[in-house]
């Protein structure tokens, strides 16, 4: 569902410049696990404990999470059983011009992760 107000995400946290003091500094609603992360979910390896830990601090803190570069059928079921809010991804729809966005929506059918 396409929300009319506006939101603030902080998109790829876990790397880069990104810091757990943001999260107190800035008004997010949203925290996006960076495709780096998600990438390995199907290998069990600690890029699924760091999603999972990144899922789980935004659960605490009331913010939702988007998984970002989900691209395979395989990485779509890890994201749910991460628990993650939203999926993002290649898996769901290359990046679209924004005229198109309602075309777009009005043939997709519901998926059980809902993209971002």
């Amino acid at each position: 569902m396409l929300r009319s107000s506006a939101c603030c995400g902080r998109a790829s946290f876990g790397t880069a410049y990104s810091s757990l003091s943001y999260l107190r500094s800035f008004p997010f609603e949203k925290i996006k696990v960076d495709p780096t992360f998600v990438s390995g979910l199907t290998e069990g390896n600690e890029h699924a404990a760091i999603a999972r830990v990144v899922v789980s601090l935004a659960r605490a803190i009331g913010m939702i999470t988007t998984a970002e570069g989900v691209e395979t059928s395989d990485q779509k079921p890890s994201v749910a059983a991460l628990g993650s809010d939203e999926a993002q991804g290649y898996l769901f729809s290359a990046p679209v011009p924004v005229e198109k966005v309602p075309e777009m929506l009005a043939a997709w059918a519901p998926k059980q992760i809902r993209a971002a």
